[in-house]
């Protein structure tokens, strides 16, 4: 018996993702066969149309779902061994950069919508919390997006004193806080509370701007300044 995996030209006609595309275009295709595409070959008894849906069902059939996968979550699937799980997340990040490169982000930063939109694709997803800054000049323009920590799924660490060491660097007019929260919920904690009263107080004494401080989720987010707790 031979065990070579099969290709994608070597399925049935109606299990042919190339094929279907090169008729009809790739819209027609579910999600899939659009991995069956990037992925190409499945394993010995498993072809790679097969791999691929079984690889969405684990996920509930949502890109969300496996964007949060690890690495190591992502080889546990049957047939994703070391390259598949690279080419997986090569697509993801890939798909990051084709949202952050809306003209939106060459405007200045009038509303906490906008920040929103700014970072929802970086960090609106993570399974683990992250804190980034937005340093803003005079007009609000963006002038450097830093991102400050990373920590669990549950918290991060924060350095009000490093935050404001990278303004004075940059020579910032004013800043933005934002991180996420991998729970999906956007009610703000003790410590978010905590953090954003101590980089208040140090803004108000450098003299420097502190525009919001927002906490974004995949779908939703809480801006501090929306709410009146930035005056």
């Amino acid at each position: 018996m031979d065990n070579k995996p099969l290709t994608v030209k070597e399925l049935d006609p109606e299990d042919q993702p190339r094929e279907k595309a090169e008729k009809y275009g790739c819209g027609v295709l579910s999600v899939p066969d659009l991995w069956a595409l990037i992925l190409r070959t499945g394993v010995p008894g498993v072809p790679i149309t097969r791999l691929c849906r079984e690889m969405m069902h684990q996920n509930d059939g949502r890109l969300h779902n496996l964007e949060r996968r690890s690495r190591k979550e992502l080889r546990s699937i049957k047939g994703i061994g070391d390259t598949k799980s690279i080419q997986i997340e090569a697509v993801m990040e890939l798909m990051r950069r084709y949202a952050a490169e809306e003209p939106y982000r060459e405007r200045p930063i009038v509303s906490s919508q906008q920040i929103f939109d700014r970072l929802k694709y970086n960090i609106g997803n993570l399974p683990h919390e992250e804190i980034w800054l937005l340093l803003v000049n005079r007009r609000n323009m963006v002038i450097k997006e830093i991102c400050l920590s990373k920590g669990t799924s549950t918290a991060s660490l924060f350095d009000v004193k490093a935050t404001i060491r990278h303004a004075l660097l940059e020579q910032a007019e004013g800043l933005i806080l934002a991180h996420n929260h991998p729970s999906g919920g956007t009610q703000p904690s003790e410590s978010d509370n905590k953090i954003t009263r101590e980089l208040l107080e140090a803004c108000r004494f450098m003299r420097l701007r502190f525009l919001d401080h927002v906490i974004v989720t995949s779908a939703a987010y809480y801006s501090y300044h929306d709410s009146g707790n930035i005056l």
